[in-house]
């Protein structure tokens, strides 16, 4: 890829990040900051690169918010990412995303990832090919309806300019993606989703890379206001903090992007900011009929359309 283009699309994302942990700071009422970590990779690692980690603990609203920029380049595609390119296994590749994860401290607000990236590979002697992916989806602990429709309301009109298929696609594709099949279970209520993306070529996944990253704080920090300040006690917290585990049962053992960091010898600090700070299991743990924790799992967790 050309480095005309590349330094488009680090530009986009550096830029990103500043305004998302810019935003969050400002909600978050200057308790606590962003620590900005940037890293480079040292000569002889599997990866050369660099990145900047930003992560704020401990604030007043949020318990950990962490959002990572990296910019990596590898002599070989990890299995992660050739699922779907088999053309292009052991292939070197170059790699840039922004990836967060916010664990909000009140159990009302909903916990909220957003990830936008963009690959491209290629062996020796051929043109490299570039694609992109990414998404948003939402993780509540306490569901309200309202919530869920303005957020993917937000997601379906990012990508409508990109083709009237591309939000039913992407939310089928998000609840297909974030769902634990060892328990049977969706991790949150979805939003979009999508990957290998290279129609239309460069230009066009680089705009929907875009459209997507610009979406993330229209379509998250409102409901963030709307619920921070909202009286909760210790039940509502041991419920956050059963559920979080899930979170981490998913992150560890399905998430593609995890995977494709570590076996791709990336910096496991930086690949594993999306870890809440605290989580609880229980064994078979089943809440009380008709209580707002039932709620979540008969009335937000099963696969729906929010737009109807």
């Amino acid at each position: 890829m050309s480095d005309t283009r590349v330094a488009q699309v680090r530009a986009y994302l550096t830029g990103l990040q500043e305004r998302i942990t810019g935003a969050v700071a400002a909600m978050d009422g200057g308790t606590q900051t962003f620590v900005s970590d940037a890293w480079e990779k040292a000569p002889g690692e599997p990866l050369q690169g660099n990145g900047i980690t930003r992560i704020l603990e401990g604030g007043a609203v949020f318990e950990r918010a962490g959002c990572g920029f990296s910019h990596v380049c590898g002599p070989k595609l990890p299995p992660s990412a050739t699922q779907h390119r088999p053309e292009l296994a052991g292939a070197p590749f170059e790699a840039m995303g922004v990836s967060l994860v916010f664990h909000p401290r009140n159990p009302y607000v909903p916990t909220v990832h957003m990830n936008v990236r963009m690959i491209s590979a290629g062996h020796p002697g051929q043109e490299a090919v570039c694609w992109f992916g990414g998404g948003m989806d939402l993780t509540p602990f306490y569901g309200f309806a309202e919530d869920a429709v303005h957020f993917h309301t937000t997601c379906r009109d990012a990508v409508q300019p990109f083709g009237a298929d591309k939000y039913p696609d992407f939310k089928q594709w998000c609840d297909e993606y974030f769902y634990l099949k060892h328990r049977d279970e969706q991790r949150g209520i979805g939003g979009i989703f999508y990957d290998d993306f290279a129609e239309g070529g460069f230009d066009k996944g680089f705009a929907l890379m875009q459209a997507v990253g610009d979406a993330f704080l229209t379509a998250y920090m409102p409901i963030a206001e709307r619920r921070k300040d909202t009286v909760y006690g210790e039940r509502e917290r041991n419920f956050q903090l059963y559920r979080r585990g899930r979170y981490v049962e998913f992150n560890l053992v399905w998430d593609r992007g995890t995977h494709f960091g570590l076996q791709s010898g990336g910096r496991t600090e930086s690949i594993l900011l999306s870890m809440p700070p605290l989580a609880s299991w229980a064994y078979q743990a089943v809440p009380d009929a008709g209580s707002p924790e039932a709620a979540l799992y008969t009335d937000f967790l099963p696969r729906r359309d929010w737009l109807v």
